[in-house]
């Protein structure tokens, strides 16, 4: 897939980039170049093999679900800016 100055110059507009005309042909080079590596990536037959969960063969120490500290809604609310009947009060966002 070739990408060409005016697909640049689209994209950097979408990101709200600002991309010199100068520079949108060598811009639009590299990007078809990065595209063609993805499709050759694709073309790669990955069939049999596992996703890739981390580099490293880690195991997790996994700890008890159970609540350790609980009726703690005071301390919570201390530094609250507001609150209201022990909850946060917040801007209304909706009308």
């Amino acid at each position: 897939m070739a990408i060409d100055k005016a697909t640049v110059a689209k994209i950097a507009h979408l990101a709200r980039l600002e991309v010199p005309e100068e520079k949108q042909e060598h811009l639009a080079k590299e990007l078809s170049g990065i595209l063609g590596w993805v499709e050759q990536l694709g073309e790669v037959d990955t069939d049999r093999v596992e996703p890739l969960r981390s580099v490293m063969s880690i195991t997790q120490d996994w700890r008890p679900d159970r609540v350790t500290e609980g009726d703690r809604r005071d301390d919570v609310l201390a530094n609250a800016p507001a609150r209201q009947d022990g909850y946060f009060v917040v801007p209304k966002v909706v009308e």
